[in-house]
């Protein structure tokens, strides 16, 4: 008995060693590559050009032709496509490809309805200035996404902040490459490693939302790849996302979905880039030009104002028949789609609908905005707030909530929203505040202390609240979301209120909910203030302990605050706050000096500068070192806390040539290291790290290389882009390299 059984396994071994071998894809000894090159091998027509649409609603489906999408496709989406989510892409049963579950984005599992947990905005992470904070998330909110049965995160965005009145700002990483790449790969690494495919998005120069579908941007091919691209660069480097998404806009007078230079030539040839394409939502334009030029799947349809259904098989093989697409490209397109289901796990792991320890995800997104929250001001040490008898909680919904940012980001969080049926309801609203109250939080942490409450609405009533407490805290809001730009203004009569109530009581802390840069005209009557982004499910309890000193803050500024709008590259943003769909074109002049490279370049002095936050204890940066061995730049120094409380300090390295002319850069000085380090007081600890040469170097269009110009370059040590105490001086060699990657 013994031994027919051992036979029998054998057998069943032998059989699904046989079976391996004949389907190579099922076989988890071989590369990524090679399952993909062998699923597509065994695949016919009709189910390689599966794969290379992603469907959504599936009752606007249901209204489709059926000669542009086969019976047999809307019943598989009405049946496995989860309500409400980004998209689905149907699977190969036959072959045992899964089906890909698509759902937005870089904060949260967003889908109408499904409540879920949601991390500070992405500026906000950013402004910890820490990418295992950022990676951290990303694990958190994948798990969360494969619970829900998603396979596909529409995460992460690296655009640079180059226009302050974005109103996608909240969803990136700031206004620096090296910054925006640390930080969104952090974020990609984090929901990779949790067998979730990640996207970086939107690729590329997608940086206002006025006119986003229709708006041309033309830039030259140096500035680009020292800015936006170069943001893109080292994220795909750090990080090896699945996917990248095009972007709804025009670049140099071409679709950015079927922009050659920037899919064919930059992303998958200088690059290598191994995974797929995929376009925002409503942003193809054509079918041999979309899939010659780079794009491999056509995602959303058919939803979001669609230009047509051009990646249907019909359509497709019409395009094939003619010989406008070849098979090979098809077959490069379906290899690319599975690459990354097997490289990240998705294939050999597939998701599992199941429980959420919503406890437990809201600590990591309480510690993440614990982290991230900016101490701009804090005259006369006024925070942190302690033995205070009263306190005044004055506007912003302080009483219910924190803000978040509207759009395909806009998660609907645990408790649902604190604040609702605020306008705008609909697209790109509602508008959602999370139940995260500053107020009850203020009260648990200051048990003792009077704590009243004013809306703001009523200005004497909130200045009667502050002129009878000790402190005043007053919340302001600035909502921002996709498919708008807004003002650097507050809207309302906040800076009014605000005002009034700093006349009233001296001591007044503003704390700011926004998605980026705001102007404070306030801000020489206000001893104190904090910036909170939009900070997430537990705001409300990391504002509190941040304002009390239970946590000590940490975060800098990933952006610079302008101090007017006469400070801005652009005085007015083309086809702003008109009806979409107007073409209208816009030149990037300041090329790649965004932020802090263009206040320096321009000799103004911003309201804030890049890299700027303070403190509860203070910090002192000592032993600056930098070295050159071969060409290569290394760099290092040391952070003592030169305080009373432990805290958590941030090395920021910076170079500026000599001979600016000669070096050919953008602005006097570029961020090349930035370090995060954890202090105890009067303790001190150092670090080393290697400068990429790409931080030195220019672009040069004509043999498509980067190349750094010999001469005296000064390294500069700090804590934000204007304190800058220490410096030392290198010599560079004029150096030259291909900007292809090597394979």
């Amino acid at each position: 008995m013994m031994k027919q059984t051992t036979v029998a396994v054998l057998l069943a071994c032998a059989a699904l060693g046989a079976q391996a071998q004949e389907r190579a894809w099922l076989d988890k000894s071989k590369s990524a590559d090679e399952r993909a090159r062998a699923a597509v091998a065994a695949m016919t027509l009709d189910e390689k050009l599966l794969l290379i649409v992603s469907y959504t609603d599936k009752k606007d489906l249901a209204k489709q032709p059926d000669d542009i999408v086969p019976p047999a496709v809307k019943a598989d989406v009405a049946a496995h496509h989860i309500e409400g989510s980004a998209g689905y892409v149907p699977g190969i049963p036959r072959l045992g490809i899964p089906p890909q579950w698509q759902t937005d984005a870089s904060i949260g599992v967003r889908v109408g309805g499904m409540e879920r947990t949601a991390l500070p905005s992405s500026l906000a992470t950013a402004a910890s200035f820490d990418p295992a904070v950022s990676e951290a998330g990303g694990r958190m909110i994948a798990d969360e996404a494969r619970a829900s049965g998603f396979n596909t995160f529409l995460a992460g965005g690296a655009n640079l902040a180059r226009e302050p009145r974005n109103g996608r700002n909240f969803e990136y990483v700031g206004e620096d490459p090296l910054l925006a790449g640390r930080m969104a790969a952090g974020l990609i690494n984090g929901i990779q490693a949790r067998h979730v495919v990640s996207t970086m998005k939107h690729f590329a120069v997608n940086d206002h939302e006025s006119q986003r579908t229709t708006v041309d941007v033309t830039i030259s091919p140096e500035a680009m790849r020292q800015s936006d691209l170069l943001a893109f660069e080292f994220v795909d480097e750090l990080s090896k996302p699945g996917s990248v998404m095009c972007s709804y806009n025009l670049v140099n007078g071409r679709w950015a979905c079927e922009n050659e230079y920037l899919l064919n030539k930059t992303l998958k040839q200088d690059w290598k880039f191994k995974g797929y394409v995929m376009a925002d939502w409503g942003a193809v334009h054509s079918t041999a030009d979309a899939a010659n030029y780079g794009l491999d799947q056509f995602t959303g349809y058919p939803c979001c104002n669609h230009h047509g259904p051009f990646y249907s098989a019909k359509n497709f093989k019409e395009a094939m028949n003619k010989g406008d697409v070849s098979m090979r490209r098809l077959d490069d397109m379906a290899q690319r789609i599975l690459w990354p289901l097997f490289q990240t796990g998705v294939f050999d792991d597939p998701p599992k609908v199941g429980k959420i320890d919503f406890a437990a995800n809201a600590n990591i997104a309480q510690r993440a905005a614990e982290e991230s929250l900016v101490l701009l001001k804090n005259e006369g040490n006024l925070l942190p707030l302690a033995n205070v008898k009263s306190v005044a909680v004055i506007g912003g919904h302080a009483d219910k909530g924190v803000l978040a940012g509207g759009g395909s980001s806009g998660v609907t969080p645990v408790g649902g929203n604190a604040v609702p049926n605020l306008e705008p309801t609909k697209w790109p609203g509602p508008v959602i505040y999370m139940p995260s109250s500053p107020l009850a939080a203020l009260k648990a942490e200051l048990p003792k202390s009077k704590i009243g409450y004013a809306s703001g609405k009523d200005i004497d009533a909130a200045v009667a609240l502050a002129k009878q407490s000790e402190v005043a805290v007053v919340f302001v809001t600035q909502w921002m979301g996709e498919g708008f730009d807004g003002r650097l203004e507050l809207d309302g009569n906040q800076d009014a209120l605000v005002a009034a109530v700093a006349r009233a009581n001296p001591k007044t802390i503003v704390v700011v909910e926004s998605g980026g840069a705001i102007l404070m005209p306030w801000l020489p009557q206000v001893p104190a203030v904090l910036e909170a982004f939009y900070p997430g499910i537990r705001g409300g309890q990391a504002i509190a302990r941040i304002l009390t000193g239970k946590v000590n803050p940490s975060g800098h500024l990933p952006i610079s605050f302008p101090a007017s709008n006469l400070q801005l590259a652009h005085a007015q943003i083309p086809g702003f706050g008109k009806p979409d769909g107007i073409p209208v074109h816009i030149t990037y002049h300041e090329g790649a000096a965004i932020g802090y490279k263009w206040y320096d370049a321009k000799g103004y002095k911003p309201l804030f500068a890049f890299g700027h936050g303070l403190s509860y204890t203070s910090f002192a940066v000592a032993d600056p070192k930098a070295s050159v061995a071969n060409g290569a730049l290394t760099v290092g120094a040391a952070l003592r806390n030169t305080g009373k409380l432990a805290g958590k300090g941030v090395v920021q390295v910076y170079v500026a040539p000599a001979d600016l002319k000669a070096s050919g850069w953008e602005a006097p000085k570029r961020l090349v290291a930035f370090h995060k380090l954890d202090l105890q007081a009067g303790n001190a600890n150092a670090f080393t790290q290697a400068v990429d040469p790409r931080l030195l170097a220019t672009y040069e269009v004509a043999d498509n290389s980067w190349r750094v110009r010999a001469g005296t370059y000064r390294v500069l040590f700090g804590q934000a882009a204007d304190d800058l105490p220490l410096s030392v001086d290198v010599t560079l060699p004029d150096m030259t390299w291909s900007a292809v990657h090597k394979e």
